[in-house]
């Protein structure tokens, strides 16, 4: 009972900090922890169910933040808009992605962040082009296939910051989970015997 009671601290306290930390002013474009926190619950989180949440609570926490700072102009940043629906729905298919990633291997984890981070990004940003989103000049992409090339174009600073952030968040993450189950599973067993 100790033991379901530290996880739950400890997935409550990872899902403030990443909600906190993907809020930050300043921070890299696309830097942030949610795709490796999906990709993680997807993997270890047994009850697959529950894995859902560790991402989704994530990013509703900071999109609440981002819209009350938006809201008192602390923030250029809605919490809330058009397409959000979707972006939620991406990061449940993240999490789908998780689950064929082995949390001892890896190059399956190096594979699964890369895979996480490249179907984000394909995903996305279509959804952006075909839904009328605006370039950097703040005009409509066209719905041809220059269009759509030119919306992925602009987007590989985002994709650059996502996948750095995947890598990063994933081996603190995968690896943290790791080195807990190697030495402190270990110490509690050799201390009871």
């Amino acid at each position: 009972m100790k033991k379901e009671t530290s996880v739950v601290v400890s997935f409550v306290l990872l899902v403030l900090m990443a909600s906190l930390y993907r809020i930050l002013p300043g921070r890299p474009l696309g830097f942030a922890p949610q795709i490796a926190m999906a990709l993680f619950a997807g993997s270890i989180v047994k009850n697959k169910k529950f894995s859902f949440l560790l991402p989704l609570f994530s990013m509703l926490i900071s999109d609440i933040i981002y819209e009350v700072l938006f809201e008192y102009s602390l923030s250029p940043v809605p919490g809330f808009y058009s397409g959000q629906f979707l972006n939620y729905l991406l990061f449940v298919g993240l999490t789908v992605v998780g689950f064929a990633v082995n949390q001892t291997k890896p190059i399956q984890i190096l594979t699964g962040a890369i895979a996480g981070t490249t179907l984000y990004f394909v995903l996305s940003n279509f959804a952006v082009w075909i839904g009328g989103g605006l370039d950097i000049a703040n005009l409509p992409y066209p719905k041809t296939m220059a269009g759509l090339l030119h919306c992925y174009a602009e987007a590989i600073p985002f994709y650059r910051g996502s996948l750095y952030a995947t890598l990063i968040f994933s081996a603190v993450l995968f690896g943290g989970y790791f080195l807990i189950n190697k030495y402190f599973m270990q110490t509690l067993v050799l201390s009871k015997a």
